[in-house]
């Protein structure tokens, strides 16, 4: 027998929590949380602590620089007003020459970077046990992605906020568990998009209509 379905925040069409213009669905999250809960949640954001900062940073950059400041932008502001000094860069081997770039503006804007790259350590893919059919190319020396030395080598160097650029998707995930500092992304990978993974969202009716398929082979 099939359990019915609980409904959450995509199931609504109402969104009344943004400016309350209207009424909260039944189902809602909000009205169906314990008001200790949300209290709870909010006093994190209060006060002098480092959460408390950085919420207010995030939402003094989108109020005063909505639609005006890129992505890099929008980090370096947040950076500052964090006080961080020190950037860590968590960058993909595919993507060492944006993150070089990256180094550049942050250095142009006073602030200190710090890159520990994917392949970091060499370690064959073998030797966590994949085994040679499933490398990208066959019969070779292929080194593994290594977030979880990425993140102990920035937490050595002690960095301020670490800044994810275009790692794998679980190997993001790893990095974010053991990385010590507060982490942001830069660039969120996806090979056939050029890194704009929101594309096939945009496109599931057309282009990508294969990921509604419920007999896809993913």
């Amino acid at each position: 027998m099939s359990t019915q379905k609980k409904l959450s925040c995509s199931d609504c069409g109402v969104l009344n929590c943004f400016r309350q213009q209207g009424k909260f669905p039944e189902f809602c999250l909000t009205t169906n949380t314990a008001s200790t809960t949300i209290d709870d949640a909010v006093k994190h954001y209060q006060g002098k602590g480092q959460d408390a900062k950085m919420a207010r940073a995030a939402a003094e950059i989108e109020g005063i620089y909505y639609g005006r400041l890129t992505r890099v932008e929008e980090i370096i502001a947040f950076a500052k007003r964090i006080g961080a000094k020190k950037i860590g860069i968590a960058t993909c081997v595919g993507l060492i020459n944006e993150t070089k770039i990256f180094c550049k503006i942050l250095e142009a804007k006073g602030l200190e970077s710090y890159s520990v790259i994917c392949k970091i350590g060499s370690i064959d893919k073998t030797r966590i046990g994949i085994p040679e059919e499933l490398k990208v190319e066959k019969g070779c020396y292929e080194a593994i992605c290594n977030p979880v030395l990425q993140a102990k080598l920035l937490n050595e160097a002690n960095t301020d906020l670490n800044v994810v650029n275009g790692l794998c998707v679980g190997h993001d995930s790893l990095f974010i568990k053991y990385s010590k500092a507060p982490v942001t992304t830069l660039i969120t990978k996806d090979r056939v998009t050029g890194h704009n993974p929101a594309a096939a969202l945009y496109t599931s009716g057309f282009y990508y209509k294969r990921l509604l398929k419920e007999d896809s082979e993913i």
